[in-house]
């Protein structure tokens, strides 16, 4: 059975992915978040590899993704656990299935507890993005998701809204200075069948006015203006990140384009009332 040999700094040119390997598909996924994860808080944990066939080479057992991680932030070369002997492809895979059955990658909900956490200890969103290297919309997410109240969540998590829909609704059932549970559910339930416009403007008129009726001020947005369409062409590089940007936001691109504009003029201090 092969042991535990030593710790060494090993040149990536030098590695070999074995075929024990178990993780298959989704390899790539978020690789950029782990490189800067590494990047911020470095490597905590060593690959594991053994000699391969060739001398002075090695097949890697576990940490694929972290090698992927460090040629993005192109690195020479790695720490790595060495075991003594050879391993099989067989014994490989299930060395390869006994990590990833131990550790789990961090589901949604303990990202959301870990940088609800941090947010209160720093205080910034973007302060969480630096210190973890996530992000900074994916920290946003995450800690706008536990801001929100029990029966807006629950709605989230049954996916009868999303969680953007969610916040509006509340904001527009908290206008008043007090939150009301029973307009919060209404608004939600009225604003997923609203475009981003249209739900934009339901929490402006509330905030406008607390005191009028939940139902009077969907009436009054349903019959109103009607929302203007354009056509606007992107470069590559734009949509691409616009397309990032609404994937983060867990909404679709074009709700991720119209908050943008919306963000935009107000900062501009151009958008009417």
């Amino acid at each position: 059975m092969a042991k535990l040999k030593e710790f060494k700094e090993i040149k990536l040119q030098d590695l070999a992915i074995s075929e024990g390997q178990v993780r298959l598909s989704g390899v790539g996924k978020d690789i950029d978040e782990l490189a800067e994860s590494i990047k911020k808080q470095g490597l905590l944990q060593p690959i594991v590899v053994c000699p391969a066939k060739k001398e002075g080479k090695y097949e890697v057992l576990l940490g694929q993704r972290r090698i992927q991680a460090y040629q993005v932030l192109q690195k020479d070369t790695i720490l790595a656990a060495v075991l003594d002997e050879r391993v099989d492809p067989i014994t490989a895979k299930i060395i390869s299935l006994t990590e990833n059955l131990v550790r789990r990658d961090l589901n949604r909900r303990d990202m959301i507890d870990v940088c609800t956490v941090l947010y209160k200890k720093y205080g910034s969103m973007k302060d969480v993005a630096d210190a973890t290297g996530l992000p900074y919309q994916k920290v946003r997410s995450y800690v706008n998701y536990d801001r929100l109240k029990p029966e807006l969540r629950k709605m989230v998590d049954n996916k009868m809204i999303d969680q953007k829909v969610a916040l509006r609704a509340q904001d527009a059932a908290s206008a008043s200075g007090k939150y009301i549970p029973d307009d919060a559910i209404k608004f939600a339930t009225e604003m997923k069948s609203l475009d981003s416009t249209q739900q934009t403007e339901l929490v402006r008129k509330r905030e406008s006015d607390p005191d009028v009726l939940a139902n009077d001020v969907i009436e009054a947005v349903k019959s109103g203006p009607k929302s203007t369409e354009i056509k606007l062409k992107l470069g590559v590089v734009e949509y691409r990140s616009l397309d990032k940007y609404a994937k983060a936001e867990e909404t679709t691109i074009e709700d991720a384009a119209m908050t943008l504009i919306t963000e935009g003029l107000t900062n501009k201090g151009v958008l009417e009332e």
